[in-house]
């Protein structure tokens, strides 16, 4: 065995969620000699960023936790986000991360050369790295509405992954563009603030599920504490519930058809029980496919609709003046305040920075025609290069830390095989990716993120850019690489391990 190769160096971008539970992920296997490079002053990625009022995973709190990091001391069943970044916070020095860290360095180029990544930043400092991990997550640009006259608004505009608390929103007239998940935390805290008018300008209904966020009292922390079994089995309950949702997403089977028919119905009782007015729950009625977009969690969106200071705009929105938007109908809408509830740029992954691999090679090569990675992570003539959260990763309403715990086993698998010279580089085949790619395409037509609504789930080309199969088949596919599909496998190696076909699922 290669000693030089027994302490390789990594450099991971990004100190968010993926970033730092990658970093102890590589700890716990041995490999220390790690390099986090952060753009801002402080760890938490989207939940450092995004702190809008009502801000809140839609994900279970105790399913969205490392597995090597349980936390008895969640104050709800869905944690709000201040205290989502803090538990990030105490992992983070839990495992002593700091000494690994670099804060306020922007990576602006990320180039491989001499069998190394060359890393700079936007300080001009130089990094330099046997493996390369992107782990900027993949809804970190936020995305605004092309309107116009959008610049021409004279009164404080925000998007919501950039909110100014210096803006006074008592007594004002608010306009929230955009009817997602973030919009449906903000807008009822708007709407309960001291004497505001909100108008929701709404281009397309959305499919609510409603739930319950029960507070955890200090009684349920005790026993959370006393028996961590318990955590486990909340957990494990509620990644069980995402997972059946998500697969009745993607299987053309009898029982997840009518699986998917039930949530649906769930999801129209929800409405039915919850607005009574028959106009306004009209206007609030998708005319899509329950799941094509990502499923809104939400108890008290509707709630807050009905109040006499909300106003549920449906009319496409024409143009922003000084004062206010004017619909197509004509109306005036006038504001004070601009809320852009628009979501983010999925398909930006780790741009604006640079990425050059072997030979100059840019990411934007590779990507011209179609984003895609061999599961997701890896891409040819990028050696030793790991995308976290990549394309066709799982995503639907399931929890992103355990996807990215899955994605960070699977990269030190290959780590491994190149520290044993199984590997020369960790670099994939072109053939591998185009066969990967055929058989995904395969099966993403079939799924419900196909059927025909606009979504953040698609590419330029309407292809989804989610998992089209099951979270046990993609568990199964993470468990175990087939390393024939790399460059320069050594002679003596013998590749035995299980291989993974999507028709197999």
């Amino acid at each position: 065995m290669n000693t030089q190769r027994q302490n390789p160096s990594v450099v991971i971008i990004g100190a968010g969620m993926t970033g730092i539970g990658l970093a102890i992920k590589l700890k716990l296997a041995g490999i220390n000699n790690i390099t986090l490079l952060e753009k801002a002053g402080s760890v938490g990625g989207t939940w450092r960023e995004n702190t809008y009022p009502g801000v809140a995973c839609d994900v279970p709190s105790h399913a969205y936790t490392y597995s090597f990091a349980p936390n008895p001391d969640w104050s709800s069943f869905f944690a709000p986000g201040h205290e989502i970044c803090a538990y990030f916070q105490s992992v983070f020095d839990r495992y002593a991360l700091a000494k690994h860290t670099y804060f306020n360095e922007e990576v602006t180029r990320c180039h491989y050369e001499r069998g190394r990544w060359q890393v700079e930043t936007a300080n001009d400092k130089h990094f330099e790295a046997d493996f390369l991990f992107s782990a900027t997550g993949f809804l970190h640009r936020p995305k605004y509405p092309e309107i116009p006259g959008l610049e021409n608004f004279a009164g404080p505009k925000m998007h919501s992954a950039r909110w100014d608390h210096s803006v006074e929103l008592k007594g004002k007239k608010i306009g929230v563009i955009g009817t997602g998940s973030s919009a449906t935390q903000i807008i009822p805290e708007l709407i309960d603030t001291e004497n505001t008018q909100v108008s929701v300008f709404q281009r397309t209904a959305q499919w609510i599920v409603h739930t319950d966020n029960k507070p955890y009292s200090e009684s349920d922390k005790a026993k959370f504490r006393a028996k961590p079994s318990r955590i486990e089995r909340v957990k494990n309950l509620s990644l069980y519930v995402f997972e059946q949702g998500t697969t009745a997403l993607t299987s053309q089977s009898l029982f997840y058809r009518t699986m998917h028919k039930l949530f649906a119905w769930n999801a129209v009782r929800h409405l039915k029980q919850k607005v009574k007015d028959p106009e306004l729950r009209k206007k609030l009625t998708p005319d899509y496919t329950f799941g094509c977009k990502r499923v809104v969690m939400n108890g008290r969106f509707y709630d807050a609709m009905q109040k006499p200071n909300a106003h549920l705009v449906t009319e496409k929105i024409a143009k922003v003046v000084p004062n206010g938007i004017v619909t197509a109908d004509g109306q005036h809408h006038e504001l004070d305040i601009l809320v852009m509830a628009t979501g983010f740029d999925s398909t930006a992954f780790m741009r604006p920075i640079s990425l050059e691999g072997r030979d100059g090679i840019t990411i934007n090569d590779v990507w011209r025609k179609k984003m895609v990675a061999y599961r997701s992570m890896c891409l040819p003539g990028f050696p030793n290069f790991f995308l976290t959260l990549g394309p066709n990763s799982p995503v639907g309403n399931y929890s992103v830390i355990a996807i990215s715990e899955k994605q960070a086993d699977y990269a030190i698998q290959l780590i491994n095989a190149w520290q044993s010279g199984t590997l020369e580089t960790v670099e994939v085949k072109r053939s591998a990716l185009d066969s990967w790619y055929a058989k995904l395409k395969g099966k993403l037509s079939h799924t419900i993120w196909a059927s025909g609504c606009q979504s953040w789930y698609l590419d330029a080309d309407g292809d989804p850019l989610t998992w089209p199969d099951s979270w046990k088949a993609w568990t199964r596919m993470m468990k175990t690489c087939n390393l024939d599909d790399f460059e320069h496998v050594s002679v003596q190696a013998q590749n035995d391990t299980e291989t993974y076909s999507l028709a197999e699922s």
